[in-house]
């Protein structure tokens, strides 16, 4: 009696939400893993979970995260048991973008030194941030993020790196950086206008600085769904992820690639550039496995990518 009374109650909705949150509260890091500003756990197969972890400072971005977040990113990338990421923030919000109080020395304005070397300077700082999140566009598994209530500044930049991007219903977005003086140089300029298409929309954003909720968010395509609550959203993501990890991680990461550089170049460059890549790869045994595996009806196993020899 005892044990079907607790089937019968974890089969409600809240016993439900509460296993999942509480599942995904206890996963441990992941071995290897360790890092300041970021937590990572693989909550099921070839998923990974890479979690914003400031949450006493609003997951702000400072010098820490984006080194964590480049080598996080970068050791994801070269990570065998890696197929799909999902990319949260912990906490009140998703984030708050650019730390300005662990930058403000960097940021300051100086009469020390020669004008044109500190410009080398800042510079090569700006090219470390912009590499931090290119790190995420570079990692050949496909990247899910999840936002909720606020990302400001640096967080757009960053989700613009991302495959795809999912909110909750009280999310909203803000290109923060012209209220700071500044224009936004870590990506969401050159980013943003290809993901949503409208050069109209993203100079309204970028000079007035009003935040974007999510309603407006998903009808102009920035995010392909919004969701209730955080937990719903992230359980959606991680269902997500697990489906892309099914599949086979080469037809998977040759995707990406091939979509990133479509993006970049011709229509012709790009049919050029998957037939160069399809050449070889059309000669994958993961061909013969998804042919035999959907003649039987059947949901076809895929081997992992092989390490890198260096």
């Amino acid at each position: 009696m005892f044990q079907r009374k607790v089937l019968c109650l974890s089969n409600s909705p809240a016993a439900r939400k509460f296993i999942f949150n509480n599942t995904v509260r206890q996963m441990s890091a992941l071995a290897g893993y360790q890092f300041e500003t970021l937590s990572v756990s693989q909550p099921s197969d070839n998923v990974f979970h890479v979690q914003m972890n400031r949450p006493n400072k609003r997951n702000a971005m400072n010098q820490q995260f984006f080194k964590d977040l480049g080598n996080c990113f970068t050791q994801i990338g070269d990570d065998t048991r890696a197929r799909a990421v999902v990319l949260t923030g912990s906490g009140k919000m998703f984030t708050a973008g650019l730390d300005i109080m662990d930058f403000a020395q960097l940021l300051m304005p100086s009469d020390e030194g020669d004008v044109g070397r500190k410009a080398f300077q800042t510079r090569k700082m700006i090219k470390a941030l912009q590499d931090s999140l290119t790190s995420i566009e570079k990692c050949p598994q496909p990247v899910i993020a999840a936002v909720h209530n606020a990302c400001i500044g640096g967080g757009v930049d960053m989700i613009s790196t991302c495959d795809i991007r999912y909110s909750t219903d009280d999310a909203w977005f803000q290109i923060k950086e012209v209220d700071l003086a500044l224009a936004a140089d870590i990506g969401t300029l050159q980013r943003m206008p290809k993901v949503i298409g409208s050069h109209s929309l993203i100079r309204e954003l970028a000079y007035t600085a009003r935040p974007m909720y999510a309603d407006e968010a998903k009808n102009i395509g920035f995010v392909s769904r919004v969701f209730k609550d955080r937990d719903s959203m992230v359980e959606r993501a991680l269902e997500v992820a697990k489906d892309i990890a099914s599949k086979s991680p080469i037809a998977v990461q040759t995707t990406k690639m091939q979509l990133n550089y479509a993006r970049d170049h011709s229509v012709d460059e790009g049919l050029d550039y998957i037939a160069s890549w399809n050449m070889g790869l059309l000669q994958s045994t993961d061909l013969l496995k998804a042919a035999e595996a959907t003649m039987q009806k059947q949901e076809a196993t895929f081997d992992d990518m092989l390490p890198s020899k260096l």
